[in-house]
């Protein structure tokens, strides 16, 4: 078995959390309202701030800041995820199960795994966040950011952060590395 390494050091992160085989369950009414709630319930037991994020129809991006003297981001995503699928149990058609899920007790909603970087400083944030609002327009679900109702670009807008046309044309980030 691979032994992954998870940065433990600072409390910013950038997660991209995906779904088994890449379904596009996401996005339907019932999955948001469940990611929501699931997401709600665990911030109250285990507090985090989220700084940005968008749900596509396959995949989540997310940056979270945790307390100082918290970096326990992997149990709170696995809570997520529970809870989630709990929530959506019988509500989605999913594949079934191989035995490498069966002899884990996995379902057949996320992947097993999710990708996290440790955000360095204000411009890697700044980075990220970009990303995130992008996301949409990269993977052609939408022209401009704004079109995107899954995401927290509508609250940078109110903020005075971006202007509603922000990412309407063609942008260049810098190397990320996250789908």
């Amino acid at each position: 078995m691979p032994n992954y390494r998870r940065a433990r050091a600072g409390n910013t992160y950038f997660f991209t959390v995906v779904t088994y085989m890449r379904q596009p369950i996401l996005c339907l009414d019932d999955s948001l309202k469940a990611f929501e709630e699931t997401t709600r319930e665990v911030r109250r037991d285990r507090p985090f701030e989220v700084k940005a994020w968008v749900v596509l129809p396959d995949h989540i991006h997310a940056i979270w800041e945790l307390p100082d003297i918290d970096s326990d981001f992997s149990t709170r995503w696995a809570l997520i995820k529970k809870g989630f699928t709990k929530r959506m149990k019988g509500r989605l058609k999913t594949p079934s199960p191989d035995t490498s899920r069966i002899k884990r007790r996995e379902g057949t909603v996320w992947q097993r795994r999710f990708w996290e970087h440790k955000i360095r400083d204000e411009s890697d944030l700044r980075a990220h966040i970009e990303y995130i609002h992008y996301n949409p327009v990269k993977h052609g679900l939408a022209s401009a950011p704004m079109e995107w109702e899954y995401s927290s670009f509508v609250e940078y807008v109110e903020k005075g952060i971006y202007t509603p046309d922000w990412g309407a044309g063609d942008i260049e980030f810098a190397c990320i590395g996250a789908e």
